[in-house]
């Protein structure tokens, strides 16, 4: 006997699409508009917004990859750019030799303080603009609901 599998009902199925294409093209607006007016890809801005919200303004290399959603390798690039530009520093983890740990500069502050504005106008353009109080609790309440499946 095989299990059947649980199809998604219609309006299960429209919601999901929906929320498949949120999670492509709003990723692709933000990058858009952070390239256009910066030149800093948003994956580089989630970088430093990250440490700037981190106790000292650093981060364990490994969390760090883990809370922006790449593996340490792509951050590894990342930060390696982000260190040429003189906006992050890496050193060694003083509680795991092995470990790494990357720090934003007072130049990587004063570069993401220019780009916030901007990035926080387009989310706000492309996201909380179109939602009511009540729409923005409930969307708070139903991605609170998702993280813990996904491991956050």
């Amino acid at each position: 006997m095989t299990d059947e599998p649980r199809w998604l009902s219609g309006p299960e199925l429209r919601t999901w699409l929906n929320l498949t294409q949120v999670l492509i093209q709003l990723p692709a607006a933000l990058d858009r508009q952070l390239r256009d007016d910066t030149g800093i890809p948003h994956a580089y801005y989630q970088i430093l917004a990250m440490l700037s919200d981190s106790p000292g303004r650093s981060m364990r290399m490994t969390d760090l990859a883990r809370v922006v959603g790449t593996t340490t390798s792509r951050l590894s690039h990342a930060v390696a750019s982000l260190e040429q530009r003189g906006w992050v520093r890496r050193s060694a983890c003083v509680t795991d030799r092995r470990g790494q740990v990357a720090e934003l500069t007072g130049e990587g502050m004063t570069a993401l303080e220019a780009a916030a504005p901007g990035h926080v106008a387009e989310v706000r353009r492309l996201v909380f603009d179109h939602l009511t109080q009540d729409d923005v609790d409930r969307l708070r309440e139903i991605t609170a609901k998702l993280l813990p499946a996904l491991g956050e």
